[in-house]
């Protein structure tokens, strides 16, 4: 067999822990992303909505996708292809471009919506911790003490879900939620275009690190409080059933948990713009050229190595997150029947950490809401800038090059927060749109699994396959991908 010279653009991976470690990134960029929406809202409010019930559904929805996730980054790695690339070449109908691009065109239109509902949030925390007008400050006095009132009842009912006042449920919204939101999409605009890779994977990491430590530590504590978590609940939210529908709730547990699904762990948007970060790291160009030689194949394995440590350590750190989420949100939200929405999201979320931390809840919940929320907003805009640049070519609209991708990429850097900005500002639903979002997204997912598969078959390098049991976890992962798209059809036609 022919061996190949390395050239100046390849590099050979790394064999060391520490060598290994400083070439992690794409996957915490990913977690970023994730730990936002998926995490602090929709999770928490499955928990709110559903109680332990659904726990098992949580653990599966962070384990099952990973795979999916490698088998994109390992494509990636062999051709040197962007996502869109690479799904543009799946077998199937097309008018300019082919179907599963046109399904990711009409996805993004709706994530765009969710990441109003991210914007959204960033925007009532700053509102609560940084009032800008006096009817701030009287609205967040007077929605404290109802919340308060809500939780102090449902202690004193052995904490039994209450139902929520109308008075406080009546109070007119100030406007400072909305200043701030306009004031950070401007900020963020400014940063897309100056920012570069380093920058958004040092940024991610240190907001997202920061308050899953938190919420891990928050969880913990919780242990030593009337608000515990008792063995007999996780063993219940572990037996693979639907909670049943409570008298008087409006949201429906079972819709709510599909559409978190398509959020919690790596959802489709993250599938699709995981192969984007392992291009800007350098995994493909390190690895180089794909050819039949020796060399190539030992740089790809070593590089493919790397690439599945740095998805499966960012699966650990979001699964733990999810799970803490989910857990603080059944066991305090849950209990007193305080569900997170309109201008009273995050306030309402801000009650998991009362049980532990008191008078200084809010104003911890207050940093770390911003940290993830504002990760999200700050990773998403990013990634589907990227993302969109590349698709604008393939349509045709651009003349594809990198040069004219990376051109767009820093135009719709700047465009897309004040896009998510105006449909906040319209719409004003924080959780409403970041679930649409996420039901968008659990479409989506079957038709990535079915790429997945198209990838494995019909495009792999042979001397760079997993085992039998790889498949058999790609099957499983692509059947549950299909059950939970399945399902979101049927409940959107039915609905």
């Amino acid at each position: 067999m022919p061996t190949s010279v390395q050239t100046p653009a390849t590099q050979e991976p790394p064999r060391s822990f520490g060598g290994t470690l400083r070439q992690l990134g794409p996957g915490i960029i990913i977690a970023g992303s994730i730990v936002g929406s998926g995490e602090l809202i929709a999770t928490t409010t499955m928990g709110a909505v559903a109680g332990f019930w659904l726990l098992w559904l949580v653990v599966i929805g962070c384990v099952i996708k990973v795979f999916t996730q490698i088998e994109f980054g390992r494509h990636t790695l062999t051709w040197n292809e962007t996502a869109l690339e690479a799904l543009n070449s799946v077998p199937g109908p097309r008018w300019k471009v082919n179907w599963i691009v046109w399904a990711w065109a009409v996805m993004t239109l709706l994530v765009v919506s969710q990441q109003g509902g991210i914007i959204g949030g960033v925007g009532q925390a700053l509102a609560i911790s940084q009032p800008l007008t006096e009817e701030g400050v009287a609205y967040n006095a007077a929605k404290d003490a109802w919340i308060e009132a809500q939780v102090d009842a449902a202690l004193q009912s052995d904490a039994q879900p209450v139902a929520a006042s109308e008075a406080g449920a009546a109070l007119p919204e100030p406007i400072d939620a909305y200043l701030w939101a306009i004031g950070i999409a401007l900020l963020t605009s400014v940063l897309m275009y100056i920012g570069r890779y380093g920058f958004i994977q040092t940024l991610s990491t240190v907001l997202v690190a920061s308050f899953t430590l938190i919420t891990l530590i928050t969880l913990a504590l919780l242990q030593g409080t009337d608000w515990a978590v008792q063995s007999g609940e996780v063993a219940t939210g572990l037996r693979f059933q639907l909670p049943p529908l409570v008298e008087g709730l409006t949201e429906n547990p079972a819709a709510t948990a599909l559409a978190t699904f398509g959020l919690i762990g790596i959802g489709s948007g993250e599938l699709i713009m995981y192969p984007y970060w392992c291009l800007e790291k350098g995994y493909a160009r390190h690895t180089g050229p794909r050819e039949h030689s020796t060399s190539w194949t030992t740089r790809a394995r070593g590089w493919l190595r790397v690439l599945r440590i740095d998805a499966w350590v960012s699966m650990v750190v979001y699964t733990f997150a999810t799970v803490a989420f989910y857990l603080l949100g059944a066991a305090v939200l849950g209990r007193t029947g305080l569900h997170p929405a309109g201008p009273d999201m995050i306030r309402t979320l801000a009650q998991m950490y009362v049980p532990v931390f008191g008078s200084w809840a809010q104003g911890l919940f207050l940093f770390g809401a911003f940290a993830v929320l504002y990760s999200t907003f700050f990773v998403v805009s990013a990634g589907y800038s990227r993302l969109v640049a590349d698709g604008l070519g393939l349509f045709g609209w651009t003349d594809g090059s990198p040069e004219a991708r990376e051109r767009w990429s820093r135009r719709l850097s700047v465009v897309w927060p004040l896009a998510a900005l105006s449909i906040f500002l319209f719409v004003k639903a924080p959780v409403t749109l970041v679930l649409a979002g996420g039901m968008a997204q659990a479409v989506m997912l079957p038709l990535l699994g079915v790429a997945a598969l198209y990838f494995r078959y019909r495009r792999s390098e042979p001397t760079l396959r997993s085992g039998l049991w790889w498949d058999v976890m790609l099957w499983l992962s692509f059947l549950g991908f299909v059950l939970v798209g399945g399902w979101s059809v049927y409940n959107a036609l039915a609905g």
